[in-house]
């Protein structure tokens, strides 16, 4: 600690009283509800177990943000707070001082720690509260389970101690105990280990799911029925999913999880990453939307003309904060289509992906009147399409006047290529400097990202910014 950070009074004190852990334990009986999470952060800074399954047992606040205060998981400490948790439970009526109703083992909870530390002075009482009473279960009766929030990753036979000492306890406590993950993802491709944890985890609590191996479209269809329960899901990523709805089998595969997501009421993101079966299937994915998305990533893969005709049409994709299309060929296809999209969520769309999509000076010059409308747009990326500088320089005029746009990746113009495809970077540079001067006769702030690179966005290879505010 620096001389121009010293300890505060309260934090020595704390430290000074679990120098005698009996001495500790015992007061707290008299412990004023403001001074707990400095002594629980005391007591877990020293490693003292016994303070702190004394202190879940008294536990003055609705939650207890755990997660943020263990960065990496720490057995010992976890040990403690559900010994503390099975004496609660081993009692028919909740100790009147103890108010706590959820274990927060997520990465949150920051302010709470902060602000009883004095960390963060500018943090209120009223965003505290908010903060503690987030996600809690609305009924008062004291012998109602207990909430326990967690995040979980999923992969293949990396179980650490901590989750597995986590599964085992709340497996023998079912009753009293209900496991909430909000956020899922799946790496492990073991049927045996997703159906464990699903048997443990409330379906309905998922909000987000990220499928994050590549595998078939049968595979998918197997896993849909679980899907279809977690009702409650929001966000849902899918990677890599092999298939041709044209084949019978895989048509059969669609049909089973496109009728899992009609259970999906409250979908909003959805991300696919190359999945082959969609081509000319899109639509039936459409169909089975129930509100409107605000958020859709289509990458790597190949759609049909009609596919982008559904896409543009469809009433579910009126209100997009978010659009991706990467590595989706947009070369031949009628540019009224993506223009119409562009119209229709000119009022809502913040980010607009297109890497990678074959777009030519034609289509851009197209798309330019309907780009220019779109008031919110904060993030714009067509890297990885071979752009002329003339365009490019006339989609930097037509969209000045977007006030909102902070992060712009746009190609290397094409005139840096050789006739053989080969960058000439002197070329380049004379092609940035005029960009620059374009930017600072504009007179308005904004930077701009130029890179021969197919997306920087992504944090491939190398990129340059321009900036003449800077």
């Amino acid at each position: 600690m620096s001389a121009h950070n010293p300890p505060r009074l309260v934090n020595l004190a704390a430290m000074s009283l679990l120098r005698d852990e009996a001495l500790a334990i015992w007061s707290l009986e008299y412990l004023p509800m403001e001074l707990y999470p400095t002594l629980f952060m005391a007591a877990f800074s020293l490693r003292r177990s016994e303070t702190m399954m004394a202190m879940v047992q008294t536990w003055p606040f609705a939650r207890l943000p755990l997660g943020g205060l263990m960065k990496k998981p720490h057995q010992e400490t976890l040990e403690a707070v559900l010994d503390g948790l099975d004496v609660l439970l081993a009692q028919k009526v909740q100790p009147r001082k103890c108010k706590l109703r959820v274990l927060d083992l997520r990465n949150t909870g920051q302010d709470f720690w902060n602000m009883w530390s004095g960390d963060k002075y500018h943090v209120t009482s009223s965003s505290l509260m908010a903060s503690v009473a987030k996600d809690m279960p609305r009924t008062k009766h004291s012998l109602a389970p207990l909430e326990m929030y967690v995040d979980l990753c999923l992969k293949e036979n990396t179980w650490g101690k901590c989750i597995t000492y986590l599964f085992t306890w709340v497996e023998q406590r079912k009753g009293s105990i209900h496991l909430c993950c909000k956020k899922m993802k799946i790496v492990s491709r073991s049927r045996e280990t997703i159906k464990k944890v699903f048997r443990i985890v409330k379906l309905d609590c998922i909000q987000e799911v990220d499928l994050n191996f590549t595998q078939k479209l049968s595979s998918l269809a197997k896993f849909a029925p679980l899907l279809g329960k977690m009702r409650n899901v929001q966000k849902l990523l899918l990677s890599p999913i092999h298939g041709s709805a044209a084949e019978e089998q895989d048509h059969q595969a669609l049909l089973q999880f496109t009728s899992q997501i009609l259970r999906l009421q409250y979908l909003r993101y959805l991300r696919m990453e190359g999945p082959s079966f969609l081509e000319g299937r899109l639509n039936q994915m459409l169909r089975c939307l129930k509100i409107p998305l605000y958020n859709i990533s289509i990458t790597n893969c190949l759609l049909t003309e009609l596919d982008l005709t559904h896409l543009s049409q469809s009433p579910k994709m009126c209100q997009l904060k978010g659009l991706n299309l990467s590595g989706v060929t947009l070369t031949n296809f009628c540019p009224k289509l993506i223009q119409g999209l562009l119209e229709k969520v000119a009022g809502t769309l913040e980010e607009l992906n297109l890497n990678l999509c074959g777009i030519t000076d034609s289509l851009l010059t197209a798309l330019v009147p309907a780009l220019s409308c779109c008031s919110q747009l904060r993030v714009f990326s067509i890297c990885g399409n071979l752009i002329s500088m003339a365009v490019l320089q006339s989609l930097l005029r037509h969209t000045d006047g977007l006030s909102a746009l902070r992060l712009e990746f746009y190609p290397a113009p094409r005139e840096s290529y050789s006739s053989l495809g080969i960058l000439n970077q002197e070329r380049l540079a004379q092609l940035k400097a005029e960009l620059w001067q374009l930017l600072t006769d504009l007179g308005h702030p904004r930077k701009i990202w130029i890179s021969p690179s197919p997306c920087p966005h992504c944090g491939e290879d190398v990129c340059d910014h321009l900036s003449p505010n800077a």
